[in-house]
């Protein structure tokens, strides 16, 4: 008989490799897998037998047992690998199949498999013996290990059970294979246990009733046992003996094979032993191989690093490089025009080198390095080198500049001919450095302070020498009477036709010279400002620039300070710096320091021609600052402050001169008629009046506040020097100031508060000197009627006739008096009203005021005595109104 391959240890000890030593195998054999013909899938490949290995393996853990059923397959260098894991305990059913006549095909049935519709495998094996060493195997696992057996279909248990005592050799070594070899106690003890497994625990109670009852059954169709059992034992001898003399004639074939499997024993082994020693080799050059590959790696990785380093070195080096062009240029260079655009290149190149050797654009590892030291030392040297000859040019390039323009006196205005200042020439030569300021500040901030003093200094004495050849050939070319600041004197005469004089060319030369040179300034600040690199927004030009001709020359306005040509790069700053903001207005006082001497001897000449032309001059500046506003620069816009400090100055000087004049006329002894001031100052106001021009409206109305509350004061002197003749004297000089001021208090809200002041006080001197005239001619008639009302405040109406002096006889007496040739009384009253006024035009008015106040008067004492003494006759208000009438 074959050897089964379930003997094979090299088998197990493969599985239990492939298994990786996870469970403990119990047995393994060699199968074919096929499938039943009544698989789903029709390809032929499915229904062909596969080899495969099933292993019987068992794990414990602690007191619980596992058994599995692992199908190995061969991979395709012939190592087997798992295929599939059956667990035991889900095994149902043991079914050998009836279309193997051998009977060596069966098939596993499993409860937990996931689809039923698919045909489970089914395994054939070499031999039956093979296949009842595995059911047997199977079935004592599932017994030992889980407690319970499967269902076995299409095998008789009883064939089984004597198999297995047949071949009970086999069935040990099987069982007992992981026992100690060749142990006749193992031997045994395992031969006993198998007894008992096949005898008692192989077959059930149920099994073993049904096998009786088919025994019986197969008795009883038997006539006698006995022979038949003889006859069983004849059959078994033979087929013993049978089986011995197969064996015994196999046994040189057995020899034969045993010589063969020695032979290729000791050839395995040889070979064996040289695999082992070219593994060792190949371990070997595996190792070999490795560090070779790692040292390569490192190279590779050394080269490329080392590529990158001479790259970055290269950068580095390139960045250290100084061009000899530009060290030639920063160093001994010329700063002639035609080689600015070198220099600017060079400032270019140096300002990026310097940048680059920061920290931020440099690479923090290199700062230290000796060579960067070293190259950011010749680069601070070469800055310092630049920056100082730079300097040096550009201080006497705007001394020379100035020198050349202040020799040449065809730039200045001359005797006969105004020249307006024409810079245009000196800042297209300027902007030609404008860029190289630019990087001189990059390059060094402290650098400019020098320089902008140095451009102030230069500038300043061309400016200065400009103004003031302008203002000396503006004031001798500008013909104009000259006025007597004795505007409210009392004398008159040759004065008042003087006063009369046009002087307007007076103010029109102020306004020409704001002209030319306000908008110059304004432009000469905020191209310094932009010239000079300071960090303020653009500063707007006044609306003052007109594009005239004075005196035949015609004016360019060089407005386009080309700012933006000078910093392309550079966006406009969003706010002020304060620091900045300061440092220019302190630049622009020293440029611009000095030229405001020339403005007020311009004021001061202006004024002594003519005072009132302050006025003018005043609304003149006025238009300036509100066109200057916060653009202008800020040394212009205090230059316009002081000329408006100083021409309100002169203008308050002529207004106390004046004042004066009027308070010299209280010093008169005796004054009468209308003091001369009064109609002089309605001349004086109507000539500021035409001087204001719509502005310097506050300044005149200072002026008229003054000019009349001193004339109010005086006169209110002079009237009570004379008490006898005050209110005569205050009447006709208030009249006269209303009718001399009458159209003007109109249009004038100043003079027409003033005016009616003025009125007010009229009526109060009109209506005391009335009162004064009627009590002087009817006395004693007033004089009684101001008795009686004194006593109606203390004593009835009807007891008054018995007082004392106010008696019906009293009354007629006084009556008798005072209403007896009353006619001449009025006409007295008259006369002494027209007596002391000097002024005839107002007799008329000042009559009706004394009739209609007489009659008021009488009115009054008529309705008294009609009150007090009924039965008494008198003359009646009509008849008193009637003599009035006829006068």
């Amino acid at each position: 008989m074959a050897k089964s391959s379930a003997d094979d240890e090299e088998l197990r000890r493969a599985c239990e490799a492939a298994i990786e030593g996870k469970e403990k195998v119990v047995m393994s054999i060699r199968v074919a897998k096929s499938r039943g013909i009544w698989g789903k899938s029709g390809k032929l490949g499915r229904h062909m037998a596969k080899p495969r290995v099933l292993a019987l393996a068992t794990t414990s853990k602690g007191q619980s047992a596992k058994a599995f059923l692992r199908v190995l397959k061969y991979s395709t260098g012939g190592v087997l690998e798992p295929a599939k894991l059956y667990k035991l305990k889900h095994l149902t059913k043991i079914e050998v199949m009836n279309n193997d006549p051998s009977g060596c095909t069966f098939m596993l049935g499993f409860d937990n498999l996931r689809s039923q519709s698919v045909a489970p495998p089914q395994w054939t094996m070499r031999n039956t013996d093979d296949r009842n060493r595995l059911l047997l195997s199977i079935l004592n696992v599932c017994k030992d290990v889980l407690g319970h057996l499967p269902k076995v279909v299409g095998i008789d248990v009883v064939e089984m059970a004597l198999w297995a005592k047949e071949n009970t050799p086999t069935v040990t070594r099987l069982t007992t294979q992981r026992s100690v070899p060749d142990s006749p106690v193992a031997a045994s003890a395992a031969e006993s246990d198998l007894k008992v497994n096949v005898e008692k625990e192989l077959v059930s109670q149920v099994e073993e009733e049904d096998i009786e009852a088919l025994l019986g059954t197969y008795v009883m169709g038997i006539s006698e046992a006995e022979a038949f059992s003889e006859r069983l034992k004849r059959e078994l001898l033979a087929l013993e003996a049978a089986n011995v003399h197969a064996i015994l004639e196999s046994e040189p074939l057995i020899e034969e094979v045993l010589q063969g499997l020695e032979a290729a024993t000791l050839c395995v082994e040889d070979m064996d032993e040289w695999l082992g020693i070219f593994n060792v080799k190949l371990r070997h050059m595996r190792e070999d191989i490795a560090s070779i590959e790692t040292r390569n790696n490192k190279l590779e990785m050394q080269s490329v690093n080392n590529k990158a380093l001479i790259v970055e070195l290269d950068k580095l080096l390139e960045r250290l490089r100084v061009p000899s062009e530009y060290a030639a240029c920063l160093t001994g260079g010329s700063f002639d025009e035609a080689n600015m655009l070198k220099n600017i290149e060079a400032c270019e190149w140096l300002t990026s080198a310097l940048r680059g050797h920061e920290v931020p654009n440099l690479d923090p590892s290199y700062a230290n390095m000796r060579a960067v030291k070293e190259k950011k030392a010749e680069l601070e040297k070469l800055k310092s080198t630049f920056v100082r000859r730079a300097t040096e040019f550009l201080r006497n390039y705007f001394a020379s500049l100035v020198d050349f323009m202040i020799s040449d006196k065809s730039y200045f205005s001359q005797r006969g001919q105004l020249k307006r200042p024409d810079h245009a020439d000196l800042r297209y030569k300027c902007r030609t450095y404008a860029r190289l300021l630019q990087h001189l500040k990059s390059l060094d901030k402290n650098c400019l302070a020098p320089l902008r003093k140095a451009y102030c200094s230069s500038l300043n004495l061309l400016l200065r020498r400009e103004a003031r050849e302008f203002a000396n050939e503006l004031r001798a070319s500008t013909k104009a009477s000259r006025n007597p600041t004795v505007w409210l004197e009392g004398s008159t005469g040759s004065s008042q036709s003087v006063n009369n004089s046009d002087t307007s060319t007076v103010s029109e030369a102020y306004a020409k010279m704001l002209t030319i040179f306000i908008p110059l300034l304004v432009d000469e600040s905020s191209f310094f400002a932009h010239f000079m690199c300071f960090e303020v927004p653009t500063l707007v030009p006044s609306g003052g620039v007109s594009n005239g001709t004075i005196n035949g020359a015609h004016g360019d306005d060089d407005d386009d300070l080309g700012i933006m040509d000078i910093d392309d790069d550079d966006d406009g700053k969003a706010g002020k710096s304060s620091a900045e903001l300061e440092a220019l207005n302190e630049s622009l006082q020293e440029l611009l320091d000095g030229i405001q001497e020339d403005f007020y001897a311009v004021v001061d000449w202006a004024y002594k021609i003519d005072p009132l032309r302050c006025i003018s001059m005043h609304g003149i500046t006025e238009r300036y600052l509100s066109g200057q506003k916060a653009d202008a620069a800020g040394f212009v816009r205090l230059l316009l402050d002081d000329l408006e400090s100083r021409i309100s100055m002169q203008f308050s000087r002529f207004v106390d001169e004046a004042c004066h004049q009027i308070e010299r006329n209280e010093r008169n002894v005796r004054q009468t008629g209308v003091l001369s001031y009064i109609p002089r100052f309605a001349t004086l106001a109507t000539r500021m009046e035409q001087y204001i021009q719509g502005q310097s409206r506050d300044l005149v109305d200072q002026a008229y506040s003054k000019f009349v509350n001193i004339m109010f004061v005086t006169l209110e002197k002079i009237a009570q020097a004379d008490p006898k003749y005050a209110d005569i004297v205050l009447l006709e000089n208030y009249a006269a100031f209303q009718n001399s001021l009458y159209d003007l208090a109109n249009v004038v809200p100043t003079l027409a508060k003033f005016y009616h002041q003025a009125s007010e006080a009229y009526e109060q001197a009109c209506t005391r000197h009335i009162s004064t005239i009627i009590y002087y001619q009817f006395e004693r008639l007033f004089a009684f009627n101001r008795k009686i009302e004194d006593l109606l405040y203390t004593i009835p109406p009807e007891e008054i006739p018995f007082q004392l002096g106010l008696s019906k006889m009293d009354l007629r007496k006084m009556l008798r008096s005072s209403l007896s040739g009353v006619d001449k009384s009025i006409s007295a009253m008259y006369k002494k009203l027209q007596k002391n006024l000097t002024s005839d035009e107002l007799l008329p008015s000042l009559w009706d005021k004394c009739k209609k106040e007489f009659l008021d008067k009488y009115e009054s004492f008529v309705l008294q005595v009609a009150k007090i003494y009924p039965n008494e006759s008198i003359l009646s208000v009509a008849e008193m109104q009637e003599y009035l009438a006829s006068m």
